[in-house]
């Protein structure tokens, strides 16, 4: 695995390093040691799939705060999204900047979303799937948004309107 970081710090795009023969690829995409080298949030406890047949669907943009934020590690096992990630860290220098960029099947990148940060995608094909693992459970009481069209952001999305869920449509507008 390569890991390359950022922009936003403590979020790195993930490159895999697949070898190539007659039958395909082979390629780690999760180990623990190099994620503890990087100084990553290796402690990952679920994991989740998100199938999605329209391309322009949007989901996002999501978080957990605390006792239970979590870092995440996506991928795109079919189809390609547009990946976003916004810094919500009040401490960080890139606090309320956004970067986005393109997983998918083919190019075989993951990125890594440290704590802190709100995450949602937009999808560019039709049965696009994205695959997530989590450093912490679920908790409903911890789960936030914010809105993907947040003038505070200015997140440039590639398909407008969006398909979108009314619970990703009625986030509030950020406040901090």
């Amino acid at each position: 695995m390569i890991f390359t970081e950022t922009r936003l710090s403590g979020a790195y795009v993930i490159d895999l390093e697949c070898i190539n023969d007659e039958r395909g690829f082979f390629a780690r995409t999760w180990c623990r040691n190099e994620f503890d080298k990087h100084g990553l949030n290796s402690n990952l406890v679920q994991c989740n799939l998100s199938h999605n047949i329209k391309r322009g669907t949007l989901r996002g943009m999501h978080y957990q705060v605390a006792p239970y934020e979590e870092a995440k590690l996506v991928s795109c096992i079919s189809g390609a999204i547009y990946d976003v990630i916004i810094d919500l860290r009040e401490n960080s220098s890139t606090f309320k900047q956004w970067q986005a960029f393109e997983l998918s099947a083919q190019n075989h990148r993951m990125l890594y979303i440290p704590e802190g940060f709100a995450h949602g995608f937009q999808t560019l094909q039709d049965n696009t799937s994205v695959f997530y693992q989590m450093s912490e459970f679920y908790h409903l009481e911890c789960a936030k948004g914010v809105r993907w069209d947040d003038p505070v952001f200015g997140i440039k999305w590639l398909y407008e309107p969006p398909i979108i869920s009314q619970k990703d449509k009625t986030y509030k507008l950020f406040e901090g």
